[in-house]
């Protein structure tokens, strides 16, 4: 009899955590952030003429030259959201030692005279990091200003307005978003056709 009574205790008991924890409060959750925060809510997308180009806060890949480059990607292939992960590979790891090796020395070839910034070379925890660090801009500003046909000056002013401050003036260092600079670069210089 008093087994009885505990399992139906138990079962009734999963049953109202289930509904209230799987179902009434993430609906509940959902609500409120469409209410109260419809933008971050849905991705923070980043849409132009319509169209949406991307997400601020989901790092993605820029080949081509008169473009800054995101931070290396090891998810899947390189910024594969069915695959999202750092490599796991231990500072020891010679798969990194090479990986990290072959990126800096095709960073000196790019820009032989500037010190290599890590974040240039190495990939973040999540493959998906969409900044950069201001000396990572800077790395990369000869290649985008003779692609574009462009002065460095100005290019390092459109640097200068696209980076952010630390959260909060404490928070992490100053960053600057890939896409949203490089949509500012298309806007303010356009690739020459």
């Amino acid at each position: 009899m008093n087994i009885t009574r505990n399992l139906v205790a138990a079962v009734l008991m999963t049953i109202v955590t289930t509904l209230i924890l799987g179902i009434v409060y993430p609906l509940a959750i959902t609500v409120i952030a469409q209410v109260a925060f419809p933008h971050q809510a849905n991705g923070q997308l980043v849409e132009r003429n319509g169209t949406v180009v991307g997400s601020a806060i989901i790092g993605q890949g820029f080949s081509s030259p008169g473009y800054f480059r995101s931070r290396p990607s090891a998810a899947g292939a390189g910024y594969d959201a069915a695959n999202s992960a750092g490599s796991n590979l231990g500072p020891t790891n010679k798969k990194l030692i090479d990986a990290v090796t072959a990126n800096v020395e095709a960073a000196r070839k790019e820009n032989p005279n500037a010190p290599v910034p890590i974040d240039l070379v190495t990939t973040s925890a999540s493959g998906f990091d969409p900044h950069i660090t201001p000396a990572n801009a800077e790395f990369q500003l000869p290649r985008v200003a003779r692609e574009r046909g462009m002065s460095e000056a100005d290019l390092r002013s459109l640097v200068a307005a696209s980076t952010e401050g630390r959260q909060l003036g404490f928070f992490g260092e100053s960053r600057v978003n890939v896409l949203e600079l490089n949509l500012a670069l298309d806007a303010q210089y356009p690739v020459a056709k």
